[in-house]
């Protein structure tokens, strides 16, 4: 573990603001990755920070190629697929599906009686290209099985929860396919500070949804629903992040590049235009992971 006083941080290179747009049927989403102001940042195709009112939600559709990381942070989501998996992603729970050669599905908010809107957090990072026609797999935990490291001791003001990857001497049983580093850090005062270790050579960001920070031993102030990119320059073994409000929260996300095309058609992620062909007939014709295209449909989502 590299500690601060040796160790040389990573830098903000690019800040993007999320603004808030419709998505779906009914809900709003805040996107940085994936919008024209950050196409693709390799091995990340899309980040969407959601809200998701009554009525509305992510009713039955495919995907391929891809995996989708969904974390909670308020409310509750209704999941169900075609492989017949079905279940409840609770306030800081997450859900890690990774789609290989296809699957149908909905996601599905739930609403009761004084009970929050889902808001939540949906990442979706590219597979490698050994890794496309895999069959469809769930890594789940709800909130209590998802570790939590504290920097500063179990009193300190910051604490990380380690939803995939390693912080401070912990780490989450989440195993991607492909290298992904997910971690949702609160830092409780202002003046709280730490230093999170990244791979050498990683692609990182940071979003940020409550309070503020500054990256790196000097620099601006960054605040609420921007994504920040962040160098990745040699020797840089990490990135020192320093609260600037009481009760910041906020993501950092890391994750190994990709050495390969990313050629997307709505949910479907391939590396050219003839698997992307070939999979709209895979969906199409019912086969080769679609098998239930023509005939499924979703109970939360009809």
């Amino acid at each position: 573990m590299a500690s601060s006083t040796t160790a040389r941080s990573r830098n903000v290179i690019k800040k993007v603001l999320a603004v808030e747009t419709a998505e779906g049927v009914g809900a709003r989403v805040r996107r940085s990755i994936g919008s024209m102001n950050l196409r693709n940042l390799t091995p990340f195709l899309m980040l969407d920070h959601f809200h998701v009112s009554k009525g509305a939600g992510f009713p039955d559709h495919p995907h391929r190629g891809q995996a989708t990381v969904t974390y909670m942070l308020e409310g509750s989501s209704r999941h169900e697929d075609s492989a017949g998996h079905a279940g409840t992603i609770e306030t800081g729970g997450v859900q890690w599906m990774c789609a290989g050669k296809g699957i149908l599905h909905a996601e599905m908010p739930v609403h009761a009686p004084g009970a929050p809107d889902p808001r939540g957090l949906q990442l979706w990072v590219d597979l490698p290209k050994q890794y496309k026609m895999v069959e469809p797999s769930y890594q789940e935990l709800g909130p209590n099985a998802i570790p939590t490291a504290y920097p500063g001791g179990p009193d300190g003001p910051i604490k990380v929860k380690v939803i995939s990857g390693k912080s401070h001497g912990i780490e989450s049983p989440v195993r991607p396919l492909g290298g992904c580093w997910f971690l949702h850090v609160t830092m409780e005062k202002s003046g709280a500070t730490m230093f999170q270790d990244i791979p050498l050579g990683w692609t990182a960001f940071v979003y940020i949804w409550k309070g503020a920070i500054k990256i790196g031993n000097i620099g601006p102030v960054h605040d609420s629903f921007h994504t920040l990119v962040l160098s990745n320059a040699e020797g840089e073994t990490g990135v020192h992040l320093t609260a600037v409000e009481d009760d910041t929260q906020f993501v950092l996300i890391a994750g190994e590049p990709l050495d390969q095309t990313v050629f997307q058609y709505g949910p479907f992620v391939m590396t050219n235009r003839e698997e992307v062909q070939q999979t709209l007939l895979d969906y199409q014709f019912g086969r080769n992971g679609f098998e239930k295209a023509n005939t499924w449909k979703s109970k939360i989502g009809n």
